[in-house]
């Protein structure tokens, strides 16, 4: 639950832009020894989960068959406000959009999902046209696990200035704009909505 209601995103195609924009998220399960494992991974939201590949075996996966409930979050880390906008070192803080999965997570057996996750991934991260299609008889299908994480609560939030007044978020805008950095333009526009 979002403490902050001004900052829950809920429009379900914003979400999903997030989602798709991404490419790391962090995977937490629970260890044989008690404490939280956090995976950062590579994934494709892909057919309303979350999938990833990986080794055929290793602790995420002893900490899968388990327990497979599991938490999945990304963040997308936007302009950066210090205090050479605010001399308030309070005001610091870093824009970001964000999205927290609770979910199961299991192998994917079927080798029509398996191979559709696979080349879902592959779209999502080669980013250019040509790349070779994974098919159910590409021998690599066979050396790696799929993961599907089936998603049973979502929510998303944005640091955006969403306490300020409308004049201090254009006069933040209009910094943003006019500073440049990584970030800000994407923020402004953010800003802008």
């Amino acid at each position: 639950m979002i403490r902050r209601k001004q900052q829950e995103i809920s429009d379900p195609r914003q979400i999903e832009n997030i989602l798709q924009r991404s490419r790391v998220g962090r995977l937490a399960t629970l260890g044989a020894d008690g404490y939280p494992y956090i995976t950062p991974l590579n994934f494709v939201f892909w057919q309303g989960a979350i999938y990833f590949h990986c080794a055929l075996d290793g602790e995420k996966l002893d900490n899968i068959a388990r327990h497979d409930r599991v938490c999945f979050a990304v963040d997308t880390p936007l302009a950066y406000i210090g205090t050479a906008y605010s001399a308030s070192p309070c005001d610091a803080g870093q824009f970001y959009q964000s999205v927290l999965i609770r979910g199961r997570a299991e192998l994917v057996n079927d080798i029509t999902e398996k191979v559709g996750a696979l080349n879902a991934l592959m779209a999502c991260h080669e980013g250019v046209a040509g790349y070779t299609e994974v098919t159910a008889e590409t021998p690599a299908v066979t050396r790696c696990a799929v993961v599907a994480v089936r998603v049973d609560a979502l929510s998303a939030k944005a640091g955006l200035a969403q306490g300020k007044t409308g004049t201090e978020r254009e006069n933040l805008r209009s910094y943003l704009m006019a500073r440049g950095l990584p970030g800000d333009r994407e923020t402004a526009e953010l800003l802008g909505r």
